[in-house]
């Protein structure tokens, strides 16, 4: 048996001898060979992963307005399209906002939405994110937005609409839509020389935070004099001290609409020096409108009338229809001023002896007589006096004796006065039965035919007939303080004799004579 060393060559005649040397099975070139293999397909895979954003089909973010679809709704809805690689099957996905300046130091969360009808289905490396932007959020024209993973992976940040490389887009929310006030809602303001006046948006009620935009505080303005922009601007509040017109809008970037905006407010300077009132009918004038007195442009007034101020009285105009001396106390923001106007009327009434104010109400004892005059300073006047809007016959001289109340009214020459006449004392009417005997002497006792007080005043048909039978009076309201006979009836040899029919509602007539007695 032959026994070979594996290790050994065979020897022939040309054999040489070598020096023996060990090789191992696996070098260490061969070792990192084969690692390799194993590493490298896991080191691959965490290197693949990628977000691709897709170009974003809008070039700017305007939410907070009227949704297209919905009146009922805000519009706050957008999407944005990106493709991803190497991202297991559940992984989520969020779209972050920068800051205002663009940078992703301190991203801002968006909110996200259900998908949109119409919207195509996710694969697995397309993937549709709808979302909505804060409706607190600073409204810039700066702002970028990017993908971020759930497991922290960010993606480079959008390109927009339009382009092919620009980043930044507009982003805003309209936290207030419509018009607004400034000024208080004042359409004018002054200031003294020398000094400044503070415009401010104005926000009669802050509980409520859609009826005005300062009730949000993110929100940016720009302010505008003769309507050119204020540059540097951007607050709710303006100081200025230079007169012009001015008015603010809110500031929404390329977003903004010309009806987010304030009135125009007049700004005027001044010492007061200059200041007056005047009258919108002229001074005379006729009390028959009622004149509008206007003070001189300020910030707050005050008006008097006789030296007294008239409550709720202070606004720049005063409507009044009574003549007197008015005053106002005018602040012009440092400065004041008081100006004044003796208002008189083209004409007056007066009554024993004192002129009679539009609508004023005088006093007579039933029975006496009441005396008015009526003065004008117009040329070839005209009178006309009328007793409860009736025109009272053959009473168009300037004087008028009354002796029965009512509303009375004078138009002298188209300007017409108005006062009332009521009784201080009332002569007691009431009489047990109707009267058949009446004494017409005007001494003041039974000169009129006085009836019991169910048949006054109380819309019962009175007749009054002659002796041949013709009515001589006839009413369905006889009112005893103005009773029959209304003028004065000669009574000659004979004491005439009259019959009168009374008709109660729902009652039998009542009939009788009536014998007038000197």
């Amino acid at each position: 048996m032959m026994i070979c060393e594996l290790d050994a060559p065979m020897k022939s005649n040309n054999y040489q001898p070598m020096n023996r040397k060990t090789t191992p099975l696996y070098s260490f070139n061969t070792f990192l060979f084969f690692l390799m293999l194993l590493v490298l397909p896991s080191t691959g895979l965490l290197f693949a992963q990628t977000i691709t954003p897709q170009r974003l089909p809008y070039d700017k973010i305007c939410a907070g307005g009227p949704h297209p679809n919905d009146p009922n709704r805000i519009f706050n809805e957008f999407q944005a399209k990106f493709k991803i690689l190497g991202f297991d099957p559940s992984m989520t996905f969020e779209i972050e906002l920068s800051d205002p300046n663009g940078s992703f130091s301190k991203p801002i969360a968006t909110i996200p939405l259900s998908p949109l009808p119409g919207t195509d289905p996710d694969t697995a490396t397309d993937k549709t994110l709808t979302f909505a932007i804060p409706t607190n959020l600073v409204g810039s024209d700066k702002y970028e937005l990017r993908v971020k993973s759930g497991s922290g992976i960010v993606s480079s940040s959008f390109t927009i609409f339009g382009s092919s490389n620009i980043k930044s887009l507009p982003v805003y929310f309209k936290s207030y839509s419509g018009s607004f006030f400034i000024n208080e809602a004042k359409d004018i303001i002054s200031f003294c020389s020398g000094s400044s006046v503070t415009l401010t948006v104005y926000n009669p009620t802050p509980t409520v935070p859609n009826s005005s935009p300062a009730n949000f505080p993110q929100l940016k303005y720009l302010w505008y004099k003769d309507n050119v922009l204020i540059p540097g601007q951007s607050t709710s509040s303006l100081t200025v001290n230079t007169v012009g017109v001015y008015y603010v809008e809110l500031n929404y970037g390329p977003c903004s609409d010309f009806n987010n905006s304030s009135q125009s407010v007049t700004v005027s300077s001044g010492s007061g020096s200059n200041a007056s009132v005047t009258s919108s009918l002229g001074n005379p004038f006729c009390s028959s409108a009622k004149t509008t007195l206007t003070a001189t442009a300020g910030n707050s007034y005050i008006w008097k009338k006789g030296g007294a101020v008239i409550p709720q009285a202070t606004s720049q105009t005063y409507q009044t229809d009574v003549a007197g001396l008015y005053t106002c106390d005018i602040d012009f923001g440092g400065c004041k001023a008081t100006v004044s106007i003796d208002l008189k009327t083209n004409s007056t009434i007066t009554a024993s002896g004192n002129v009679v104010a539009e609508g004023e109400t005088l006093s007579i004892d039933q029975g006496d007589k009441l005396t008015v005059t009526a003065t004008t300073i117009a040329s070839n006047p005209t009178y006309q006096w009328y007793r409860n809007d009736v025109e009272i016959a053959g009473a168009n001289q300037s004087t008028l004796d009354i002796t029965v109340s009512g509303n009375y009214k004078a138009v002298v020459s188209g300007c017409a006065m108005s006062f009332n006449v009521n009784y201080s004392s009332v002569i007691d009417f009431n009489v047990p039965k109707i009267p058949n005997i009446v004494t017409p002497n005007n001494d003041g006792v039974n000169d009129t035919w006085i009836i019991p007080d169910e048949y006054s005043n109380t819309k019962t048909p009175v007749t009054i007939l002659n002796s041949f039978g013709e009515i001589v009076f006839e009413t369905v309201d006889y009112d005893n303080s103005n009773g029959w006979p209304q003028t004065n009836i000669e009574i000659k040899s004979f004491n005439p004799v009259y019959y009168f029919i009374i008709t109660p509602n729902g009652g039998s007539a009542k009939k009788g004579s009536i014998t007038l007695l000197k």
